[in-house]
């Protein structure tokens, strides 16, 4: 039963994967990242702001860093997605998100002075190679000819910076409850989300998008993630971190089904390697370099 928690914490996250990629023709992606993350604050607004209010004097101690922690996750991450789904398809945004995993560790590498493993080399070759075969549809001498597309390099962006915001937040430690941390990262997000919602041209909410912006704004960013804190600590965190490779699989079958996106051998080659790479990333953990034995007098 433990086991539900991540799994329906994937499974949302996946189906937002798929709402990023309808949202391109029912909403602008300025109007849709500020709608969302205000219906969020709005919601958590009763249950966290008093907590909040307690604890200004260490808020604001850290206020910098968790304006930080906000331009990545909530205006970066979910921002160059909506803006990557105008040209890439939701079954490239879901295999393009199973990468946060090994990017993390990429990055943990230099921010959090972790040791090289076997798994971080052959993982990283591996998924660097099915992502060329991905974005080049299965013939890689195309990039060399037309280069990466500005969908593919907005969706890759935006997984690093996720990547980039959980190595944050563990180096950190911010000394504040996860709920009123990430409360206050929100609060920033819309305060950061704001001036492009003001230039938007039509930021309308009609009967088309409002279930998009109603799905982003709970089901995305309020229950998946307190599904998945409660799969942590039931589970512990290298177990529950798991079930993430069942991102693209999910996403896959929601896409095709919903959608109706083409599935191509190139998504399958592609996306299957780069998978086969995170998950070496993950569990093969010796150490590239042994340590030098001491020599003993």
């Amino acid at each position: 039963m433990n086991a539900l928690f991540p799994l329906l914490a994937v499974l949302i996250w996946s189906l937002n994967a798929v709402v990023s990629k309808a949202s391109a023709t029912a909403i602008d992606p300025a109007a849709i990242s500020f709608y969302r993350w205000l219906l969020a604050l709005v919601t958590l607004t009763p249950f966290v702001l008093p907590g909040v209010l307690r604890n200004l004097k260490a808020i604001k101690q850290y206020w910098w860093k968790l304006l930080i922690l906000g331009l990545l996750g909530m205006v970066l991450y979910q921002s160059l997605a909506y803006y990557a789904a105008h040209s890439v398809s939701a079954l490239f945004m879901g295999i393009l998100n199973s990468l946060i995993p090994l990017l993390t560790v990429l990055i943990s590498l230099v921010l959090l002075s972790v040791m090289p493993t076997v798994g971080i080399v052959l993982g990283g070759m591996l998924s660097l190679a099915g992502l060329v075969w991905l974005v080049s549809a299965g013939d890689p001498a195309q990039l060399l000819q037309h280069g990466i597309g500005r969908g593919e390099l907005m969706m890759f962006a935006a997984s690093a910076s996720y990547a980039l915001y959980g190595v944050l937040t563990k180096r950190w430690a911010i000394p504040l409850p996860n709920w009123q941390s990430l409360y206050v990262q929100i609060l920033f997000g819309v305060l950061l989300l704001l001036p492009n919602f003001l230039l938007a041209g039509n930021v309308e909410l009609n009967a088309h998008n409002i279930p998009l912006v109603l799905f982003a704004g709970i089901p995305a960013s309020i229950i998946a993630p307190f599904l998945w804190i409660q799969g942590v600590i039931r589970l512990g965190a290298n177990k529950t971190s798991i079930f993430m490779n069942l991102s693209p699989i999910f996403t896959a079958i929601i896409a095709v089904l919903f959608l109706h996106e083409q599935l191509h051998s190139y998504h399958l080659i592609g996306g299957g390697i780069t998978l086969i790479g995170v998950i070496l990333a993950q569990r093969l953990r010796r150490p590239l370099f042994a340590e030098k034995a001491q020599v003993t007098k």
